[in-house]
């Protein structure tokens, strides 16, 4: 989320338990994870382009960032065969095991299809890191905009007892839930996809689409439509996925109010839904719970500053995300 440089000396001795070197750019980040970054920046500029004879000729010719490409996929699927050679040399040390992870359950369920597995692999360290990232960024981007939002999240994770929150504790984050979908509606991880189709078919409005081309769909824009979202469709608003419940003289309880799949598509729809959307959910509000319990992200550009969002395969921030880290009073 940004250099070290944002920290100071002193502030380094009060957050000693909470190092924050790990953030830098520079932190020991591997070949795998280098290869990975490069594969999914030119991937998406593949997308991006609007004449795609140029990267195919440089594809064929095995020249400038085609041949970069190449590297790094041949990397980044070394990385992702060494993964499976290591879980078949564990199931093989001992066949009893139990069966729980999903490598495990592929391995075991008579896969022989090799290169599937390695791209599904390769599919959930994909979506289950640059994804889950991207949201964050924005996220807290967001609470740093909009310190109302922030207060809420800090008084709903204040009620609870325990600084590690395990399930129980994250499913009951109703508040800080909504602004996560909130968060998505305008800044998705994924802000375009597609489908291939398998047959020729019919869209519901009639729209004819044969076998092998693509419909796109758009979540960015789809997040940003006022006949969906309505007139205050820019404001970052969690609220608009809430309703109030309980005792109208106690303090206010939420119910969280979902929208269907095919409104809010930031986890796909339909049969091929994101499989690991609970999952990314439970993650990021641990993360989130941990940070705003004891700290606050305050931004380091200056004000009136907007980050430019850019729409590779997962969306990034230009330029990355300096912040501050306030600690917060009673947290040290």
């Amino acid at each position: 989320m940004g250099g070290g440089g944002s920290f100071s000396g002193g502030r380094r001795k009060k957050m000693e338990k909470y190092d924050p070197a790990y953030l830098s750019p520079s932190f020991g980040q591997s070949k795998f994870a280098r290869a990975f970054e490069e594969a999914v920046r030119i991937s998406s500029l593949r997308f991006q382009s609007l004449l795609p004879i140029v990267w195919k000729l440089k594809k064929f010719l095995n020249v400038g960032s085609e041949k970069q490409l190449r590297i790094a996929i041949a990397e980044v699927r070394g990385y992702a065969n060494k993964i499976i050679k290591d879980k078949e040399t564990e199931l093989k040390a001992n066949s009893s095991i139990d069966a729980v992870d999903l490598l495990s359950r592929f391995l075991t369920s008579g896969h022989s299809n090799h290169n599937f597995i390695v791209d599904i692999i390769i599919s959930f360290i994909l979506a289950g890191q640059d994804t889950t990232s991207a949201a964050l960024t924005w996220f807290f981007w967001l609470l740093a905009k909009y310190p109302q939002v922030e207060t809420r999240i800090f008084q709903e994770i204040s009620q609870k007892p325990e600084d590690l929150f395990g399930y129980d504790e994250v499913k009951d984050l109703v508040y800080t839930h909504a602004a996560l979908c909130e968060s998505m509606r305008l800044y998705p991880p994924v802000p375009v996809d597609g489908k291939q189709a398998a047959a020729d078919d019919v869209l519901p409005d009639g729209t004819v689409v044969r076998k092998g081309e693509r419909v796109a769909y758009h979540p960015y824009a789809m997040g940003r439509m006022e006949g969906i979202w309505g007139k205050d469709w820019a404001e970052f608003r969690p609220e608009r996925w809430l309703e109030s419940c309980g005792d109208e003289e106690g303090p206010v309880k939420w119910r969280f109010v979902g929208r269907d799949n095919y409104t809010y598509p930031v986890f796909q729809a339909g049969p091929r839904i994101c499989l690991g959307k609970e999952m990314a959910f439970l993650q990021m509000k641990r993360i989130v719970a941990g940070i705003v319990k004891r700290f606050r992200v305050v931004l380091a550009a200056e004000e009136g500053v907007e980050p430019r969002f850019v729409q590779y395969m997962t969306a990034k921030m230009e330029g990355g995300f300096p912040v501050r880290i306030k600690v917060r009073e009673g947290s040290e």
